[in-house]
């Protein structure tokens, strides 16, 4: 094999991935507003929150786990502090520290969401593939770097709730 046909091999290869991401986050993100009003971050936070102890996270750790700056985090738990799904908590030992915690309208909002963004990657991922082929794109994907893992299964926590 050439090097000009190697070194487009690899190239086409990371294109298609990053084409293919932004597309299915799109379309995730598009079924998410139209059906609940919510965005895929908003469901992400959402998510973390159902599945941390007492429902609850230091708002700079949500910020790490979603990959958000602190004025990210910040706007987007004004919006669903203002929706009710969401509400700030104080920390009994040191007023420094606050939280962020998901209300009951914030379970059943992503009980909800999480019925619509499982049909969504049933339709935009899982349902394009074999179970042979999901289970060869879990290996080779699991080679990539990761963000950290809370020991969740991100999908399925929600569909359960």
């Amino acid at each position: 094999m050439s090097a000009v046909v190697h070194t487009r091999n690899r190239l086409e290869s990371w294109v298609s991935f990053l084409r293919a991401h932004a597309a299915i986050t799109r379309q995730l993100n598009a079924d998410l507003l139209n059906e609940h009003g919510l965005t895929l971050s908003d469901y992400e936070v959402l998510l973390r929150l159902s599945s941390a102890d007492g429902g609850m996270m230091r708002r700079v750790d949500l910020a790490e786990s979603v990959l958000l700056t602190a004025s990210g985090i910040t706007r987007l738990l004004d919006g669903l502090e203002r929706a009710g799904f969401v509400e700030k908590a104080a920390c009994a030992s040191d007023a420094r520290v606050s939280y962020a915690k998901i209300t009951d309208a914030g379970m059943q909002k992503l009980a909800e969401a999480g019925r619509t963004h499982l049909a969504g990657v049933d339709e935009v991922f899982v349902g394009r593939f074999s179970d042979e082929e999901l289970e060869q794109l879990a290996a080779l994907l699991s080679r990539l770097p990761q963000t950290p893992h809370d020991g969740h299964d991100r999908c399925t926590v929600a569909a359960e709730g």
